[in-house]
């Protein structure tokens, strides 16, 4: 009887619900909660309830940066181009004036300021000048250096040291009036003409004979010849005459007849 008492009770307490002493308790760690933090700017965001940490919101420029527009088009020359977002833009655009890219032949780089990679003009090397927007190589009058130019062209040479320009070739042999007239009208460009040389200038030019050969041959012109050259000096004496030098030996003497050689000088101011 007793054990059938217990087999009841058994079974009467298998019915009844375990209770289980289970509790949901929040955690007041910011930083698990996500609040790390330390400051907003602008404190433009939402603060941990448990402490100083919080959840910042993104600030319009973040947003727009985010979004591509990273430009913000303020350089030189430089303005934004569509849409803009917080000040921003996704690309910029230059202003019209800067179309020149200042690179290849003849081209030493811009001149002032870019604007993506372009400028407003450039400055070009030597032999070259900005013309009508490009470099062009230069067509030369005047003195350059040693070289005299005429449209380009060179048509007198001189050395280190030399004060005048020597024409590119001869007259040939003429006598002393025609070889004085024919050099007074030699234009070495436009107004510039020239003159018989002096028997100084003769003399630099026999003590230079090699060097302007040189130069003649580069650059187009005829070398001077072994023979005698006329000067400007007149020779005193009843015979009359003028002073002419010989380039083969370097001594002068005077003519009265015709020399084999003369050749135009000027002077380089």
């Amino acid at each position: 009887m007793n054990n059938f008492k217990f087999l009841l009770l058994g079974t009467s307490l298998s019915f009844i619900p375990l209770t289980v002493n289970a509790q949901c308790v929040a955690t007041q760690d910011c930083a698990t909660l996500g609040y790390t933090e330390t400051t907003c700017n602008g404190g433009k965001g939402v603060k941990c309830p448990f402490g100083n940490k919080w959840v910042c919101l993104p600030t319009e420029a973040e947003i727009c940066r985010k979004n591509g527009f990273t430009e913000s088009c303020t350089g030189t020359g430089q303005s934004g181009s569509g849409k803009s977002c917080g000040g921003l833009y996704a690309e910029c655009s230059c202003a019209l004036t800067y179309q020149y890219i200042c690179t290849g032949t003849g081209y030493a780089g811009g001149a002032g300021s870019a604007c993506g990679g372009k400028y407003t003009q450039c400055t070009c090397s030597s032999g070259y000048e900005w013309k009508d927007g490009v470099c062009q190589q230069q067509v030369l009058n005047g003195a350059v250096g040693d070289l005299y130019y005429c449209n380009g062209t060179v048509v007198g040479v001189k050395t280190s040291g030399m004060d005048f320009y020597v024409a590119m070739s001869d007259f040939g042999k003429m006598y002393w009036s025609d070889a004085n007239k024919a050099c007074q009208n030699y234009s070495f460009c436009g107004r510039n003409t020239g003159s018989l040389p002096t028997l100084d200038q003769l003399k630099i030019i026999y003590n230079n004979k090699y060097s302007l050969n040189s130069l003649f041959l580069r650059y187009g012109g005829v070398e001077l010849t072994d023979g005698y050259y006329w000067s400007s000096l007149r020779a005193d004496g009843s015979f009359g005459g003028y002073f002419a030098l010989n380039m083969s030996s370097g001594y002068n003497d005077w003519l009265s007849g015709s020399a084999p050689g003369s050749r135009p000088v000027l002077v380089s101011y």
